[in-house]
C-alpha cells in the first residue's frame, strides 16, 4: 500500500505487523508523513523500519514526533548523559526473556516504543511482537464478558527467575529498588481507536477479587490468546533497524536463545496516559507512587 506522502507500506503478518519502506527517519520529517506513520502504527500495531542507521539524537528526535518522552525507565538507568535512553544490554544481563508489555506497573505506561539495533547476533536475538486487540477477539464470548469485567494488578517485583550471572542479578536489584504496584483493566480501550485488548503480560500477577490459583489460571488462560503463533510477528534484527510498536495494544518478548554473543539495542518511549477500561474505569496506584519522574503524562 502507497501512502498518500510517498511511502510504502507492506504488510508482514496476516494481523500484525508491516515494514515500511522509503521513508528516512533520519530527515525532518513532514507532518503528514508523521500523521500517515501514525495512522499506519493504529492499523498494524507494529512498524519495521530498515537499514536506517540512527544515531541517538536522530531516535529522541523521531520518538518525539509521537509525543512527549519518557525518562528511560523508572527504576534502571539511562545510557549516560542520554536520560531518556534505555540500554538494552545482553552484556548487562538486559533480557526481556518474558512476553510483557513496557513498564505496566506504573499508571501511566507508555504510548509508543521504538528500538534501534546497535548489535545483534548473527543468529537468534529476534523481537516477537504480539497483538492483544485480536486476542481479545479470538475470545469465546463467555471468557470476553468475564474478561471485560476482570482487574489485574501489575508489579515489577515478582518471583523472578534466578538471575543467571551476577550482572543479571545486579539488573534485577536496580529493577526492583522501588516497588510498584498498580491496578490495571484487564480489557484496556485504546484512546485513539476504540479497540479493546487484552492489557496483561508479565507483570500482571494476580487478578483482583480472586485468589492466586485462581488469578494464575484465568491471566495464563487469556495470555494464551495473546501468544497464539497468528497473532505474533517476528523481527529479525539487521544494525540499523528501528522498531515502531504501540505499547497500547501489543506485547513484545525478546527470546535469550543467542548465548554469550553480545546484542544491543536503545529504547526511547513515548508517555502515555492513564488506562481505562470498558467501564470507564481508569488504573490506579495500589503501591509505590506515580512515576512521575519517569512519565510526564497528565494523569
Amino acid at each position: 500500500m502507497t501512502t498518500s506522502t510517498g511511502f510504502d507500506i507492506r504488510r508482514i503478518g496476516g494481523r500484525i505487523g508491516a515494514e515500511v519502506l522509503g521513508a528516512d527517519l533520519s530527515e525532518t520529517l513532514d507532518p503528514a508523513i508523521v500523521s500517515d506513520i501514525n495512522t499506519a502504527l493504529l492499523e498494524h500495531k507494529a512498524l519495521i523500519f530498515r537499514d536506517q542507521h540512527l544515531d541517538d539524537a536522530a531516535q529522541l528526535r523521531f520518538a518525539s514526533l509521537f509525543g512527549e518522552l519518557t525518562t528511560a525507565h523508572p527504576t534502571v538507568p539511562s545510557v549516560e548523559e542520554q536520560p531518556s535512553i534505555l540500554p538494552v544490554d545482553a552484556e548487562e544481563g538486559i533480557r526481556a526473556n518474558h512476553w510483557h508489555t513496557d513498564v505496566t506497573f506504573v499508571r501511566t505506561p507508555p504510548k509508543v516504543s521504538t528500538l534501534r539495533g546497535i548489535v545483534v547476533p548473527p543468529y537468534g536475538g529476534n523481537t516477537l511482537i504480539a497483538g492483544s486487540a485480536a486476542a481479545y477477539r479470538d475470545l469465546p464470548q463467555p471468557l470476553r464478558e468475564l474478561a471485560d469485567k476482570l482487574w489485574a494488578v501489575h508489579t515489577n517485583d515478582y518471583d523472578y527467575a534466578a538471575p543467571k550471572n551476577d550482572k543479571a542479578a545486579e539488573h534485577r536489584k536496580r529493577f526492583v529498588s522501588r516497588k510498584y504496584r498498580t491496578a490495571h483493566p484487564v480489557v484496556r480501550v485504546h484512546p485513539e481507536t476504540g479497540e479493546r485488548g487484552l492489557f496483561i503480560g508479565g507483570f500482571a500477577q494476580s487478578l483482583i477479587g480472586l485468589g492466586p490459583s485462581e488469578s494464575r489460571d484465568l491471566l495464563r488462560i487469556l495470555q494464551s490468546y495473546v501468544i497464539r503463533p497468528e497473532n505474533i510477528v517476528r523481527v529479525a534484527w539487521s544494525p540499523g533497524d528501528v522498531v515502531l510498536f504501540d505499547n497500547r495494544i501489543t506485547q513484545h518478548y525478546a527470546p535469550d536463545d543467542y548465548g554469550d554473543l553480545p546484542r544491543l539495542l536503545h529504547r526511547v518511549t513515548v508517555a502515555g496516559d492513564v488506562p481505562v477500561g470498558v467501564d470507564g474505569e481508569r488504573s490506579y496506584v495500589l503501591e509505590g507512587d506515580e512515576a512521575g519522574h519517569y512519565t510526564p503524562a497528565v494523569a
